[in-house]
């Protein structure tokens, strides 16, 4: 008997069925649009008409936006960052992380969205390290050590994704203070938590965890997953910290790859430093040692501390042994943009190439592609303040996000200096 039939004889309990219908009996094609929420990708037009949104000039006007917000408190303030960051990263794996409001569920979300935020982390700050934690039944446990090997943090991280208990905020303060709090005065500590849980199951006042993480000097920042609570809120307002609250799966991974880039440092933290480093040689081919590291005899590869001698997997990281912080010449090449950041590109109103007063060049600098639309229109695009060449969406963000240098500008440069 068909549903309807079914919900006709059962009389009083047709409420029931409705729901059952709707949650359960829905047709493949249904369940396939219901869960991809497809009606938030369309918008309405002038004429009245549904399309599909721009993701990619919706992207593109999120990325510049941000983009003015860093340029425009770069540039009110001459803003010290730390560059060589200490950051725990503590994942909350209580029953509320299995909630389905994100889809499949939010832990898969954080898991997928944490993978991306680790690798480009690293990609950001070659110099730093990272650390997991996780939050179930009430209790704080470490899964990894602050280390600089994205693929060891994944790896750990893949395996142990089951959510039970309540959340407890405090136990997890407490245990990132006792970590952190054997950072050298040097490095920036911070601490970011992916929070699902409504609530906090503490066994003593977080007040006073608040305030000891403040006096440890630990930037602590939060990305709720469910809604707005005031301690998550007033611990991050206390520490120097930023608080939010994820919208959907997108907004959420908005939130956490900002917390990639170097924040500025808190300004009675920001202490200038000499820092002893070591680059140390690759260790030769064929040869085998004890690393210092997993305390395990391995072959080959590896890189020599230069100033004990003792054999490390990875760099960057900090000798087990004379504790020399050992890193390598590109590791400070790829920091060095964060001090020297390229000017955000200006955009280009639409315009005709009849008009004569616009002289537009028809490819991007960058990657030589044509900047026209169909019918000759000009597209969206970008020029450079200073050289006043032209780019493409792709190439901005490629430049701003990865390159770091103007292509135009350095090709006059180096044009200029062949004159010379």
């Amino acid at each position: 008997m068909n549903n309807g039939g079914a919900r006709r004889m059962n009389g009083g309990g047709e409420e029931d069925d409705d729901e059952d219908y709707v949650n359960g009996d829905l047709d493949a094609w249904e369940r396939t649009y219901t869960d991809e929420r497809s009606w938030e990708s369309l918008q309405e037009d002038e004429s009245g008409l549904l399309r599909p949104i721009d993701n990619k000039a919706l992207y593109h006007s999120q990325y510049r936006r941000r983009l003015r917000s860093l340029s425009s408190t770069a540039t009110a303030a001459r803003i010290q960052k730390g560059l060589i960051r200490y950051l725990y990263l503590v994942i909350d794996l209580s029953r509320a992380a299995s909630e389905t409001d994100f889809r499949p569920s939010r832990i898969v979300v954080i898991a997928k969205h944490v993978e991306a935020f680790i690798r480009e982390f690293f990609d950001q700050n070659p110099l730093s390290q990272v650390g997991l934690l996780t939050i179930k039944d009430g209790v704080a446990q470490c899964l990894t050590d602050l280390g600089g090997s994205p693929e060891s943090h994944i790896k750990a991280l893949m395996n142990k994704l089951e959510c039970s208990g309540d959340s407890s905020l405090q136990n997890a303060l407490d245990l990132v203070d006792g970590y952190l709090n054997q950072i050298p005065s040097y490095g920036h500590r911070e601490v970011l938590i992916l929070y699902a849980a409504l609530s906090t199951c503490d066994p003593g006042d977080i007040m006073e965890t608040i305030q000891k993480c403040k006096k440890s000097k630990i930037r602590c920042s939060v990305i709720g997953l469910a809604a707005e609570m005031f301690i998550c809120k007033h611990l991050c307002q206390e520490t120097g910290g930023t608080y939010s609250v994820a919208l959907d799966e997108s907004h959420f991974k908005e939130l956490i790859l900002e917390h990639a880039p170097p924040p500025p440092a808190i300004a009675e933290f920001a202490t200038a430093n000499l820092i002893k480093m070591g680059f140390p040689q690759r260790a030769a081919e064929g040869s085998i040692s004890i690393c210092s590291c997993h305390k395990e005899a391995k072959v080959g590869a590896g890189y020599t501390c230069p100033r004990c001698k003792a054999r490390v997997c990875e760099l960057p990281t900090e000798c087990r042994i004379c504790g020399l912080t050992l890193v390598s010449s590109p590791h400070l090449a790829r920091s060095y943009h964060h001090l020297f950041p390229i000017a955000p590109f200006d955009e280009v109103p639409p315009f005709s190439l009849n008009d004569p007063n616009h002289k537009l060049q028809r490819n991007c600098f960058g990657c030589q592609q044509s900047l026209l639309n169909p019918g000759n229109k000009p597209g969206l695009l970008v020029v450079c303040p200073k050289c006043k060449g032209y780019f493409c969406l792709d190439c901005d963000i490629y430049i701003h996000e990865s390159l770091h240098n103007c292509p135009g500008c350095d090709s006059f440069r180096h044009s200029k200096a062949d004159k010379e």
